[in-house]
């Protein structure tokens, strides 16, 4: 296909701000939505939940302009990674120190990749079968989440409905959308499912949110080490791994970009190095997001360039918490519903992997995928009384749908049935 602007093209001040006008609508809505998930699962209060989203801010806008200048240089958007969710609700609400002190390790481990040059060595270990498991498997175990937050102003019907109505009215929008509209479905589904909600309920009472002191504070200190808890998310960087790597090859790819194993190892390492600074923060960590290509063949600009006012807005959007503070009003139900649908989306993206690599060709590589899939749906809907009977020292591994999923899948692949794998890959 070709642009209007190429990847490295220089724009004119007009056209840079309005493509980066652009991007920023597109990258907002994930922070806005992932960094309210967040603090409902830690039981913050308004007040930190506010603060919480001026620190992701200002993460993704610093993380974005660093990716574009000095990582991957790729025209790829940059947000929360909604697979660290998962290691947030298996550690619980008592070891927040400990999360944040996990995922400054999980930076780690990213970034020793990236200086170690081990990355090429170490992609023998995800097969497209343990790829595909590992992006349905952030689906599945972050149901509960998902049901915690539509249900949760207990009108039962009211939320089944408002929500089975949401994801469908998405759905239809993604489909009827062209150009750039198609890129603000969520924006979009956020503010008007907002507004739809208070007709029904009416507006919530003013709060005095803004005055209240935060007890989150803007850094960790001092760290905590959770043995169990840092394997669990370790797991889950694993996934990380997987998505960065994914939507950098995709994009340099539909873009022609030379020297594609540089950018990559370069995009870890800025990622990596992000999320040790996210982790310092106390917030969750970042990872490059593969919908980029809808908005670069919608727009026909794939410069770099026009996502560096979209870097400056995120980062400049930290400084106004008044501005911020009215997001802390988002409804339970429409946080849930657009969930329900960037979790279709990710199982979507799974389930094309499967048909265009035609991995499933008998029935021992079917239960690679399945089994994986039910003994993480098992864990992420076990009874709480019966979760709580797991020791707590191994509780975030064993409890973790997520990690014990991916564990399954890799002795199924690499273990039980290696040999067929092995057949296959001869194919």
């Amino acid at each position: 296909m070709k642009f209007k602007y190429n990847l490295d093209d220089k724009l004119a001040p007009f056209p840079l701000m309005m493509y980066g006008l652009q991007w920023f609508l597109v990258s907002i809505p994930m922070v806005l939505i992932i960094g309210a998930v967040v603090s409902h699962i830690q039981g913050f209060n308004a007040a930190d939940q506010t603060l919480y989203t001026q620190k992701l801010m200002a993460v993704m806008g610093i993380g974005l302009t660093a990716q574009v200048l000095w990582g991957h240089k790729l025209p790829v958007v940059i947000g929360p990674a909604s697979v660290l969710l998962i290691g947030i609700l298996a550690s619980g609400t008592d070891s927040i120190t400990e999360i944040y002190t996990s995922i400054i390790i999980g930076g780690i481990f990213l970034l020793v990749l990236y200086l170690s040059k081990l990355l090429s060595k170490l992609q023998f270990i995800f097969t497209t079968r343990i790829i595909v498991v590992i992006m349905a498997l952030i689906a599945f175990t972050l149901a509960p989440v998902i049901l915690d937050l539509i249900f949760s102003n207990g009108d039962g019907v009211f939320s089944l409905l408002f929500a089975v109505s949401a994801v469908f009215l998405m759905t239809l929008a993604n489909k009827l959308l062209k150009g750039v509209w198609n890129s603000t479905v969520v924006l979009l589904a956020l503010l008007i499912g907002t507004g739809v909600y208070f007709i029904f309920y009416g507006l919530p009472p003013a709060t005095d949110a803004l005055v209240v002191e935060a007890v989150n504070p803007v850094f960790v200190l001092p760290f905590k080490f959770n043995g169990a808890i840092i394997l669990s998310f370790l797991f889950c960087y694993v996934a990380l791994l997987v998505n960065e790597l994914g939507s950098i090859q995709s994009v340099g790819q539909a873009l022609k970009a030379d020297h594609m194993d540089k950018r990559s190892q370069r995009g870890v390492g800025i990622t990596g190095a992000l999320n040790i600074f996210s982790g310092s923060i106390g917030v969750i960590g970042a990872v490059d997001y593969s919908m980029s290509l809808g908005l670069i063949n919608a727009t026909g600009c794939a410069s770099r360039r026009a996502l560096i006012p979209a870097g400056i807005a995120l980062f400049a959007c930290a400084f106004l918490p008044d501005a911020l503070a009215l997001f802390t009003y988002i409804p339970e139900v429409v946080m849930g519903s657009i969930m329900i649908y960037l979790m279709a989306s990710q199982l979507s993206a799974s389930c094309q992997m499967v048909a265009t690599n035609d991995i499933v060709k008998n029935f021992n590589h079917g239960v690679i995928i399945g089994l994986p899939l039910m003994i993480a749906l098992l864990i992420a809907f076990m009874p709480d009384e019966m979760s709580a009977q797991i020791p707590s020292l191994v509780r975030p591994i064993l409890g973790n749908g997520f990690v014990m999923g991916v564990i399954c899948v890799l002795v199924l692949e690499h273990g039980i049935f290696r040999e067929s794998s092995n057949k296959q890959q001869k194919s």
